[in-house]
């Protein structure tokens, strides 16, 4: 069991035998207006060594959202004053690429449907699963890892001519 600050009890494998992450210039967003499942969540990604802004709005979150950083978005769809289903929309109108895991107490069918979308790899539900949560997060990374690596280019070995 992982027990945040606040007491929060979440299962995970041992921390320690988990693959961490090694870059910290892409960040893992959160955006969940409950404080104990985002301070949750935050605390868990922390400890395995992720990069990781939360915000407790969808208003907070698009006004200081940084899309070039974003390794991917973990966004509740059922909040007050702007829900996540609002957020979904606003990203695609800015034209985002940044991947989203649909993190829902909920699992109707409106819920589901929005797993369906291009840009939601996951939906997740509450409580959260913490190694899913990890694996998911991971994957992303190493994906965003290799795609940023240098391409090495080696010409074709010539032989020597004789003269």
């Amino acid at each position: 069991m992982f027990v945040t600050a606040k007491g929060a009890y979440v299962p995970f494998i041992l921390l320690r035998e988990r693959v961490v992450a090694q870059r910290h210039d892409w960040i893992v967003y959160i955006v969940d207006d409950d404080d104990d499942v985002r301070d949750s969540t935050l605390e868990l990604l922390q400890c395995v060594g992720f990069a990781v802004r939360d915000f407790a709005s969808g208003r907070d979150f698009l006004q200081q959202f940084e899309p070039t950083t974003g390794l991917c978005i973990i966004l509740d769809l059922h909040m007050p004053d702007i829900s996540g289903f609002q957020v979904l929309d606003a990203l695609q109108t800015r034209g985002s690429t940044v991947p989203i895991i649909v993190f829902s107490g909920r699992s109707d069918h409106t819920t589901q449907e929005f797993g369906h979308r291009s840009d939601v790899i996951a939906v997740v539900g509450k409580p959260l699963d913490a190694d899913r949560m990890i694996d998911l997060i991971q994957t992303l990374l190493n994906a965003k890892a290799a795609a940023s690596q240098p391409v090495s280019w080696c010409a074709t070995p010539q032989r020597p001519t004789r003269r």
